[in-house]
Formats: C-alpha cells, structure tokens, sequence
C-alpha cells in the first residue's frame, strides 16, 4: 500500500513531533512544584510562624490548653518551662511546646494557633 518513500516520511514526522525538549520535560516539574508549595509548604510555614509567635507571646496569667487538653493558668514561665496552676491547689510544669493554643480571658474563646 506505501511505497519505502512514504512509509519513511510517515516515521520522520512522527518522531519529530515529540514536541519541545528539554522544555516539555522541566515545564511540568515546575508546574507540580508550584503547587505543592502554595498547597502544602507556604500554608505550613504560615501556621509555624503563627504558632512560634505565639508561644513567644505567653506571659504569666494567661490562661492556655496543653496539647492532652488541660487547662490551666501560667504561673510561672522560662525559656523552655511553663507551670500552670490547674485548680487552686495542683500546679504542674510543661514543656513550653506543649502549649496548644491561648485561651483569651476576656471572653472564654479560644485562640486557635496550631
């Protein structure tokens, strides 16, 4: 049905259009990168940022939930120590990281930074 002539000109132009290159291959790749940070790592890195400020932010007296769930009242704080005062008698020291999130006095809502 081809000839040789044509049989060659159909698989010349076939492989020629394979399209852009070195461009086709990395266009994708920063396609895909693009995504992932602005759907994973720029969101994480908003989220950290919210949370070391406000761990940076505690003072004595605030009130806070731990990371288990406990709520307390900061009695006394360090660098990387934090002791509540659970109830009028029991107070327990925390690691300064395990503070969940600030619970504003005000109004009993919490401040959601984690």
């Amino acid at each position: 049905m081809f000839n040789q002539t044509q049989t060659f000109e159909l698989a010349a132009g076939a492989s020629g259009s394979g399209g852009g290159g070195l461009v086709g291959l990395i266009l994708p790749l920063v396609l895909m990168f693009a995504i992932f940070y602005f759907l994973l790592i720029r969101p994480q890195q908003k989220k950290q940022k919210t949370r070391t400020s406000m761990l940076s932010a505690l003072k004595k007296g605030d009130k806070v939930v731990t990371i288990g769930g406990l709520h307390g009242t900061i009695m006394e704080i360090t660098d990387d120590i934090v002791v509540l005062r659970v109830n009028d008698v029991t107070k327990l020291t925390f690691d300064r990281g395990s503070i969940s999130h600030a619970v504003s006095s005000s109004s009993g809502e919490s401040e959601k930074s984690s």
